[in-house]
């Protein structure tokens, strides 16, 4: 029959007891880690199109801005060289009643001024219609790479939902579990569990001794070591890798149980 254990009962339980509650820890937290797997590099996927996506549209925000900023400019230019080309009018009209030569030299100064101002207008004009179609050429682009970002955004979230799907239940149950386990754990090992899951690179916090080695980081441990692992007497830890090392026989017992 499955012991069960309550946080009430915590103080009583032997170094064994825990210990074989941590190795239960890693085992389903394991499980939960294989589902994740599964998934691959999906969730990740998912958050960079995202990201892309939202790039893209405040992309396309900016490039419509800058277009009509360019469109009102080009107008703006326009309306200017009309209004040189009405001065130019205006000032040869009164060269025609000028009374002396100065007056005559200044209008001319002023009409050759807005002759170089027309020049300059249809320069800018020239140079803000070449930026508005490359930026429209760009809008174009950042469309159809939206629109490409978004297809394959669709088809990623649907493959991540399909194995969510399939795995959800089993996912749920696990983690359950482990929170019923890490509810019995006393804080300062499961902190402990949880540091040193987090720094090893397959998650593996408890791990058993295999073929004389830590199961681990695979050095070789001393035989009076390995007597006091399967002593289960106290928690020892691998001097090189630092994970919590037990005897391959704690996983022969029925499984750990922990009560409502």
């Amino acid at each position: 029959m499955n012991k069960q254990y309550s946080r009430q009962e915590e103080k009583e339980i032997s170094i064994e007891e825990k210990l074989r509650a941590l190795y239960e820890l890693q085992s389903v937290v394991s499980e939960v880690d294989k589902i994740k797997t599964l998934r691959g590099e999906l969730p990740l996927e998912v958050q960079d199109l995202e990201d892309d996506i939202a790039g893209l549209k405040t992309r396309l925000t900016n490039l419509d801005d800058e277009i009509k900023n360019l469109d009102t400019a080009i107008n703006n230019k326009k309306i200017a060289i009309k209004d040189s080309q009405a001065l130019i009018v205006k000032y040869t009209e009164q060269q025609n009643n000028v009374r002396n030569n100065r007056e005559f030299d200044s209008l001319s100064k002023e009409i050759e001024f807005q002759n170089l101002e027309i020049e300059l207008s249809e320069k800018r004009i020239k140079e803000f219609t070449v930026e508005m179609s490359e930026k429209k050429e760009a809008v174009s682009t950042s469309k159809v790479q939206l629109a490409e970002r978004e297809e394959d955004l669709e088809r990623k979230k649907n493959e991540l939902s399909e194995i969510t799907a399939e795995t959800k239940i089993e996912e749920e149950k696990l983690k359950s579990k482990s929170e019923k386990i890490e509810s019995f754990v006393e804080t300062r090992l499961l902190q402990a569990f949880k540091r040193i899951r987090k720094n090893a690179r397959n998650g593996l916090a408890v791990v058993t001794i295999q073929r004389d080695a830590c199961g681990g980081c695979f050095n070789k441990i001393p035989p009076q070591r390995q007597m006091d692992i399967a002593s289960r007497k106290k928690i020892i830890v691998c001097e090189y890798c630092g994970r919590i090392l037990v005897d391959e026989k704690i996983n022969v017992v029925e499984d750990f149980d922990v009560a409502e």
